[in-house]
């Protein structure tokens, strides 16, 4: 991990900390221990200001270019529940793929248990995009 552990900017922290508890009891059991190991990651997550967060690492509105192991590449954007869109690529951070990216940064594999098992990403590219409104997130 290119940095030692997540980064989160202090807003969008509070914001993930508070969809988790909501989200906590969800019935797909699959979704729900990626959700369990990222609130795990949250408890030794680096939390900083706007202004101090890296440009290379996961946020919300980040788009990301993954490789898996297996030599499948995707591009995605991490976004709130509210605005998630799959036919424009836009997943929610509480997919097993949002989870296992958000505050990883460009250059870091990732160890993931997804549904179909253990899996290795590769974060090849993050591109900020659109800055998020923090004061209206909604769930």
């Amino acid at each position: 991990m290119k940095y030692g552990s997540l980064i989160l900017e202090k807003k969008e922290y509070v914001y993930l900390k508070r969809i988790l508890n909501i989200s906590g009891y969800a019935e797909d059991h699959e979704r729900q221990k990626c959700l369990v190991k990222l609130t795990e990651e949250l408890k030794s997550a680096h939390i900083v200001n706007d202004d101090q967060m890296p440009d290379d690492v996961v946020r919300f509105n980040s788009t990301v270019a993954v490789a898996y192991a297996n030599g499948v590449k995707k591009t995605v954007q991490v976004v709130i529940p509210s605005e998630r869109d799959f036919s424009s690529n836009k997943i929610s951070v509480l997919t097993p793929l949002g989870s296992a990216l958000f505050g990883y940064s460009k250059g870091d594999k990732v160890v993931w248990n997804f549904p179909k098992g253990n899996e290795e990403i590769t974060i090849s590219d993050v591109k900020q995009e659109k800055e998020l409104d923090k004061t209206n997130f909604s769930i």
